[in-house]
């Protein structure tokens, strides 16, 4: 299975596309509207891979042939970009290709970082909106610290929480998601749930910034 990071040149671009091509063998595709860029990122992840003796050729091009080539999009751009860059690939992706989504709307002020609801409900439930029919958008990997993702040698042992109305895409992206060393999904249910778990991004943020010596946190549900 062929794996889209559209905007993937970005820290969560980074930490994912380590992560699935260092415990899949699924391929690995950096996207961004840039292909010089995309191909840029995608040398230098393949030689960070090939430091810890992964030998795994990541690959770099435009979102809309990276879209075209995969059956899975990964979202890994900003959350005010979300709508746009699906619109943008749209006549790229077939039906039965996945979408997921990890960004969270966030504001910063004096007393910390607050997630910033859109009206859609959520960040993932505009990507619903922008996908087109037969298309599928699953929320996952929200609250997963990006430096600790681009770490290969970080051990995770954490938890994403996974949403979508289409149960069988859903079932595909839980069962990607625990092909990752130490990564382990648990279903939340439909898209409606997904406001409450990008919520808990900036919740994770500020405990991280207020806490002497914690830092890239993750969550494990007991």
């Amino acid at each position: 299975m062929d794996i889209a990071l559209l905007g993937g040149t970005g820290d969560i671009g980074e930490g994912l596309a380590l992560r699935f091509a260092a415990d899949t063998a699924h391929d690995v595709i950096v996207g961004s509207r840039d292909a010089s860029k995309a191909a840029a990122s995608a040398t230098a992840y393949t030689e960070t891979l090939a430091s810890i003796g992964v030998d795994r050729t990541v690959v770099g091009m435009e979102n809309t042939a990276a879209a075209a080539r995969a059956e899975i999009a990964v979202l890994a751009v900003p959350p005010y970009h979300v709508g746009d860059t699906v619109e943008s690939v749209a006549d790229a992706l077939d039906p039965g290709d996945i979408v997921i989504s990890p960004a969270t709307g966030m504001k910063r002020d004096e007393d910390g970082v607050h997630y910033h609801q859109p009206s859609a409900g959520s960040v993932t439930q505009i990507a619903a909106g922008a996908a087109p029919d037969g298309v599928p958008v699953v929320g996952a990997f929200h609250s997963l610290a990006a430096g600790r993702l681009a770490d290969l040698d970080a051990e995770l042992g954490i938890d994403t929480l996974v949403v979508g109305d289409d149960e069988s895409a859903k079932r595909t992206v839980a069962e990607l998601a625990e092909e990752i060393d130490g990564l382990r999904a648990l279903d939340a249910g439909g898209l409606a749930n997904a406001t409450e778990i990008e919520g808990l991004t900036p919740l994770m943020i500020n405990i991280a910034s207020n806490t002497e010596g914690v830092g890239d946190l993750g969550v494990r549900f007991r």
